[in-house]
């Protein structure tokens, strides 16, 4: 179901809409006023947003800026209606980021044309098409977004162990729905334990990212381990589970039993409000989720208080192929980590 937030006062494009579009398809959302339209999309991330620039009492123009400024709502894509047919109010509206503007008085079907374009558009953007997650430039963006605020930060580098046997024994499409059910559950996760601005991201393959508060990471955490471990065993064959491994082949062609799918986590925090590169960031986020992967708990955390007392971390940086690659680049914060998803494939 599509979700439509429409920030009016009189509830004439609401109504529009009810009656227009398919009930079971979309649902529409009417808030009253700029910061209401904010917090909404920060907390639900709707598919669409109308704005009526009439609005009362509202800097409209100051919204749309806001909405465009962050992270989790600058791939959500905006409808301004207008009464005004100046040039100069349109394309101000456009430079601050709208995508459509329709002026007053207009058509149903005008309407609903620039409705169904704008779903279309968002469906074809930068979000994941597997989990409708953002990744890439939004991920990057997020941390940036994070690192320039004075608050405390923390990021959670989230990935799955042994994919790979699941994937090779059940099927890609067995292999979907893991990917698919964590990201469903980090969505969960954040929505009823995080912050209203916490971020859920998609790298690619099976890893994803969180980047949230310290005093919400722990939470975090431990309600996704818990959910994960709990709802991932209706992805397993019953005699898989009651050995507790996965039936399959070694590269050589080998029989081999294969542990069951874990789910690993990195957590980097600073705490110190220091101010570290992108290349820090990601690289501790990677060491983190190294040593998740060897822990007893699936979690590991790494400060940036404990990253920079370790004498040997220069030459940890150096000593993997991926980082000096990441470093030569310079342009992707993540790029080391998309490549250690692929590595898992090859």
């Amino acid at each position: 179901m599509y979700s439509i937030l429409v920030v009016e006062g009189e509830g004439s494009i609401t109504r529009l809409l009810k009656e227009t579009l398919g009930i079971k398809e979309y649902q529409s959302i009417m808030v009253l006023n700029g910061e209401d339209a904010i917090h909404f999309a920060l907390r639900e991330i709707p598919h669409l947003i109308i704005i009526d620039f009439m609005l009362p009492g509202t800097d409209c123009y100051e919204v749309v800026r806001r909405l465009r400024a962050h992270p989790k709502s600058m791939h959500i894509p905006i409808v301004v209606v207008n009464a005004s047919r100046s040039t100069a109010d349109e394309v101000r509206a456009f430079e601050f980021g709208v995508d459509s503007y329709v002026t007053r008085p207009f058509t149903s079907e005008e309407l609903m044309a620039r409705v169904r374009r704008q779903l279309q558009r968002m469906q074809q953007s930068s979000l994941s098409p597997l989990t409708q997650l953002p990744g890439g430039l939004q991920v990057e963006r997020a941390i940036d977004y994070k690192l320039s605020s004075l608050e405390p930060w923390s990021i959670l580098y989230l990935d799955l162990d042994n994919f790979k046997a699941f994937n090779d024994v059940y099927g890609f499409l067995a292999g979907n729905d893991m990917i698919m059910l964590v990201g469903r559950i980090c969505q969960r996760v954040v929505y009823d334990y995080g912050n209203i601005d916490d971020f859920v991201g998609h790298i690619g393959g099976d890893d994803f990212v969180i980047v949230t508060t310290p005093e919400r990471a722990t939470i975090l955490y431990r309600h996704i381990l818990e959910l994960y471990k709990k709802e991932s065993v209706t992805l397993y064959r019953k005699e898989d589970l009651e050995r507790g491994s996965i039936s399959g082949v070694d590269r050589k062609g080998r029989p081999y039993q294969f542990p069951l799918v874990s789910l690993s986590i990195g957590v980097v925090s600073d705490q110190i409000r220091c101010s570290p590169s992108f290349d820090e960031i990601g690289t501790l986020a990677a060491e983190a989720k190294r040593h998740a992967k060897q822990s007893s708990n699936n979690v590991f955390h790494i400060s940036s208080q404990w990253s920079k007392s370790r004498q040997d971390y220069p030459h940890s940086l150096h000593s993997s192929p991926s980082f000096s690659k990441a470093s030569y680049l310079g342009r992707n914060l993540f790029y080391f980590i998309e490549e250690d998803a692929l590595a898992e494939f090859k």
